[in-house]
């Protein structure tokens, strides 16, 4: 069987961070959405995502076809009933699609369909602020799949350790000096990541491969830092991607991050209003401010976007991609994809040069097609430029 993580309506309403990745490469726990459905079907799975991210993530169409929606997160007994789709049959939750059994070319109608009804509760990732809000229980589903059945490499004797049997350290990482406290959530330690010496992990924590924690960092717990990232200061319920860093002292809190952002020295973003009450976020797909039913909301950021130092973000705010925000005061809550400052356009052709430079550095290469996909952003973003650039 041939599996295939779509698109579903979800994808608008999680941007800006699917601007640049299908929804299948978000990331909460310690796997992505992707890496999950893989590991619990064993097999591996394409895309079916937007036309211009579809030559970056390509789709395998064979002749028997299951199409997932990537919003879902599995659970055993979801892959139980997918694996057991028939031809023409339908997996929906209420009025979503979960899943469905299709041929190559085959017109998608629901109404063609048998529709079989989930009656479990799953996890479904339907605004960006879902990636941290789920966090704790991703993170821990992640961990118990990962570490089943395997033996952790020993903790150094230099570190202060509470609840040992919830720590996993992989091959190559290093932590020393340091306290880990695991009794509130699992600490992942990834290939080749590392603590460095006086750093406070209350759990849970997944620090990805080749990841780094620098001296003194304070993480709270729930926090996710992907692959070739380097954190500092205080970080709390958070996720970030890949490949950004927050190197410096600062606080980071109910936020996410995609990859290729960098908050500069003392960058702080609030997470809860003064008068207490509930955070609104903007919303792509209806072009407003959203409720969110959070009390607890910091920042979401998209790909290639930086912040200068001393940057104070608000409550709720939504950082486009490849955003350079560097002036005086409280930026905006909501800043366009594309902008340098808050009064001009930053030049498609100034965010490939410096993307390639961020890249090398990481030993990754911006490529022609990542061009295009941060060519179709900046077009389809130049409304919203048009709105918020003052």
């Amino acid at each position: 069987m041939n599996y295939i993580l779509f698109d579903g309506p979800e994808r608008d309403h999680l941007l800006p961070l699917t601007f640049t990745r299908p929804v299948g490469e978000l990331r909460t726990g310690i796997l992505t959405i992707k890496e999950k459905w893989e590991i619990h079907l064993g097999l591996t799975c394409s895309y079916l995502t937007q036309e211009y991210l579809s030559k970056k993530y390509p789709m395998v169409d064979l002749e028997d076809n299951i199409l997932i929606n990537a919003s879902f997160l599995p659970t055993e007994h979801l892959v139980e009933q997918i694996k057991n789709l028939k031809e023409k049959q339908a997996l929906m939750l209420e009025d979503d699609i979960i899943a469905l059994y299709t041929h190559p070319e085959e017109e998608i109608e629901i109404e063609n369909f048998e529709v079989i009804e989930y009656n479990q509760e799953l996890i479904h990732i339907e605004r960006p602020f879902h990636l941290f809000s789920y966090n704790h229980q991703t993170l821990q589903d992640d961990f118990d799949l990962l570490t089943k059945g395997r033996q952790s490499q020993p903790i150094s004797d230099t570190n202060r350790v509470i609840n040992p049997e919830n720590i996993f350290i992989e091959e190559g990482a290093e932590v020393e000096f340091s306290i880990l406290n695991a009794s509130t959530g699992p600490i992942y330690i990834g290939k080749n990541a590392k603590i460095l010496e006086g750093c406070l992990v209350r759990g849970g924590l997944a620090l990805c491969e080749n990841s780094q924690l620098n001296m003194g960092a304070k993480i709270y717990g729930a926090v996710t830092i992907g692959p070739f990232s380097k954190i500092g200061g205080e970080v709390n319920n958070s996720v970030l991607t890949g490949y950004s860093s927050k190197g410096h002292e600062g606080y980071l809190g109910n936020a996410v991050l995609g990859e290729w952002c960098n908050l500069g020295a003392d960058t702080n973003n609030s997470n809860l209003k003064n008068d207490y009450s509930e955070v609104k976020l903007w919303n792509y797909a209806t072009n407003k401010f959203e409720k969110t039913g959070l009390q607890f909301c910091g920042l979401i950021m998209g790909d290639h976007s930086k912040c200068a130092i001393n940057t104070q973000f608000n409550t709720g705010t939504v950082v486009g991609v490849c955003a350079n925000i560097f002036e005086a005061g409280f930026p905006k809550n909501m800043i366009p994809s594309f902008t340098w400052g808050s009064s001009s356009e930053y030049r498609v052709t100034k965010a490939h040069s410096v993307a390639k430079k961020v890249m090398i550095r990481r030993n990754v290469e911006f490529n022609e097609l990542d061009a295009q996909i941060l060519e179709y952003v900046f077009e389809e973003t130049a409304e919203s430029r048009n709105l918020f650039i003052r």
